[in-house]
């Protein structure tokens, strides 16, 4: 069995590199400086921030493997597990880790804010690639935060407060560059998401597991939910629930002009009532289902 890193606190991650202790909310570490350094599997309490300047292989988060690439940042947050095993052996580090207590959040306007972060729900193999301008922005803001800890006065926490803010929407700066570019190379994701729908619905899997979800498109398609809903709304305009509602009218569309009668179409596409799916048709097209008939 795998032994796992209990992170509890930002500082069981820093003690257990042999990285200074700064704070108790927040951890700055620049791995070039230290002396010893091993792998860890951990179980994060706290949100972590990790950026490679080197490549580093397998390592694993959730049931997923990857190799972290050159100027690459990898987001945690509580309640993922992620890195690689300890096997007692040293290795050579280098870059930077920038962990944060939510406590330190409780009451600002950033902690309203983290759930609009989505880079820290990625999947791993979604890492966030940098430019070497990138990557030199977050080492400053690192290193201001890391001279900041040092302090202890009134004035610490709404500063520290600030960087992380500076860095977390720097962050979202980067991610939205990145979505921009994926989204170009990654013109296939809605026809993916056609043909997995279709499939859905033809193989009956309304009867088990009712409508689509995000969520569970989103695993088929190897995304995060978050991430796949940012792609979605990168190339329709609209929301990835939306979509999936789209998707299901046009089938309802689809179903009427074939024949199907009213009851039929929405008992075929997880309606309990047809009165429901009645209001969703009208809802969406403008018309009822039976002026669609009517008139068609």
């Amino acid at each position: 069995m795998n032994k796992i890193l209990k992170v509890h606190t930002v500082n069981d991650y820093a003690r257990y590199i042999g990285a200074p202790v700064l704070h108790p909310l927040v951890s700055v570490i620049h791995y070039d400086e230290l002396e010893h350094c091993r792998h860890s599997l951990n179980n994060y309490d706290v949100y972590g921030m990790f950026l490679s300047d080197e490549p580093l292989p397998e390592l694993v988060y959730g049931l997923m493997r990857y190799t972290m690439h050159r100027h690459t940042l990898m987001c945690v947050a509580p309640g993922q597990v992620g890195g690689k095993s300890d096997t007692g052996e040293e290795i050579q580090v280098t870059g930077w880790a920038l962990l944060f207590d939510p406590q330190l959040l409780h009451g600002t306007d950033l902690g309203r804010r983290m759930p609009t972060y989505h880079y820290f729900t990625y999947n791993t193999s979604e890492a966030l690639p940098l430019s070497d301008e990138e990557r030199q922005t977050l080492v400053d803001l690192f290193e201001q935060l890391r001279r900041e800890l040092r302090n202890d006065d009134e004035h610490t926490r709404p500063i520290v407060v600030a960087l992380l803010t500076q860095v977390l929407e720097q962050c979202a700066r980067f991610y939205a560059r990145n979505l921009s570019v994926k989204s170009e190379k990654s013109t296939d994701l809605l026809l993916r998401l056609e043909n997995l729908l279709e499939r859905y619905y033809r193989d009956g899997r309304l009867l088990s597991l009712g409508q689509p979800t995000v969520r569970y498109c989103a695993q088929e398609l190897f995304l995060s939910p978050g991430y796949f809903g940012d792609l979605i709304r990168q190339q329709t305009g609209d929301s990835a629930t939306a979509y999936l509602r789209c998707f299901a009218m046009r089938r309802a569309q689809e179903m009427l002009a074939s024949g199907s009668t009213v009851t039929e179409t929405a008992e075929a596409l997880g309606f309990d009532y047809a009165q429901h799916f009645s209001r969703a048709f009208k809802r969406h097209f403008g018309f009822s289902p039976s002026k669609f008939l009517k008139n068609r």
